[in-house]
């Protein structure tokens, strides 16, 4: 999963090169808690999967989940601009469209007073009242200058909202953005060097920001500071590649934090040094995309974006 190189000299005082690799983490089944109900698929071809999946029709990619106060999980559905609410403890059937509106919505969470904020690719930052759903933008631009297209977004206990500006970059343009808005208007560009940002969360004492550079296949780490300085950004973890890197990512209360990696068809699970612990297998298909801690503290829900499935996977604690 992730390699360190040494160099070192031998006794004619030549160079040689080690290096060494992790042991494999033992495995951790997953289950197919829920999928989104047939009544709500009707495969279309459209803008987004002209973009995204060569034009072949698609009849949801979900991301973004979260729970309310009161345990119900939310997801998005991208190319369809649909909100959906999943009540009841076991997922089932019991799916309800919240909204529908003309956007990409993409990352996802629940703010302290109980509406949603959603990262939308075209939009910017939206705000989503549940009890009325209305839809109401919170930024969409930066000095008149539009996005470059959002993916994700985490929420500090200030009331700031950290999201990702990922656009199409990579590799090839290594200008991808993160950003943080305060809640007095401010806003702070803290990267515009990332090939890719993508997924962004906290670490748990809420000092520490980690954002996944998927065509990099880093995660990336630095500390949060209250103004727009960052200085040491550290790559955390190196994933080994493929046709994909990390996509979204959660952290639990023992700082361990979990990376989607829809390449490997499964999420990592590395300690707060980096150090692998497992390797949660998908149960349904391989495009695992996002993931939430459950509000039990100790399940994990992530969407398989292919399949329209939700899995779940119980994680032992340390």
């Amino acid at each position: 999963m992730r390699r360190a190189v040494n160099h070192l000299r031998d006794g004619a005082g030549r160079f040689t090169l080690t290096s060494m690799w992790f042991a494999p983490p033992p495995d951790l089944p997953t289950r197919v808690l829920t999928r989104l109900p047939d009544r709500f698929r009707k495969p279309l071809a459209n803008t987004w999967a002209t973009a995204n999946r060569g034009g072949e029709p698609v009849d949801c990619f979900l991301e973004g989940p979260c729970y309310d106060a009161a345990g119900r999980l939310y997801v998005v559905d991208i190319p369809f601009g649909r909100i959906f609410r999943i009540d009841g403890d076991d997922g089932g059937d019991d799916w309800s469209l919240l909204c529908q509106y003309d956007g990409w919505p993409n990352g996802m969470k629940v703010a302290a007073d109980g509406t949603l904020l959603v990262a939308d690719y075209r939009n910017g930052i939206l705000r989503i009242d549940p009890a009325t759903a209305l839809v109401s933008p919170v930024i969409e631009t930066v000095m008149s200058e539009s996005f470059k297209g959002l993916n994700d977004l985490t929420l500090h206990p200030d009331g700031s909202i950290l999201f990702t500006d990922q656009g199409q970059t990579g590799l090839q343009d290594p200008t991808g953005r993160v950003w943080r808005l305060h809640q007095d208007g401010r806003i702070d560009r803290l990267i515009a060097t990332g090939p890719s940002p993508n997924g962004l969360v906290l670490n748990h004492a809420k000092t520490h920001l980690y954002v996944a550079m998927t065509r990099s296949a880093e995660v990336w780490r630095f500390f949060l500071r209250p103004d727009a300085v960052v200085a040491k950004a550290q790559c955390f973890a190196r994933l080994s590649g493929g046709v994909s890197g990390p996509d979204g990512m959660a952290v639990d209360k023992h700082d361990r934090l979990f990376v989607c990696s829809p390449a490997h068809g499964c999420v990592w699970v590395l300690d707060p040094f980096g150090v692998p612990l497992y390797r949660i297998v998908s149960c349904a298909g391989r495009s695992l995309t996002n993931c939430a801690i459950a509000p039990d503290g100790k399940t994990l829900v992530i969407t398989d974006s292919s399949t329209g499935s939700i899995l779940s996977c119980e994680v032992p604690p340390p």
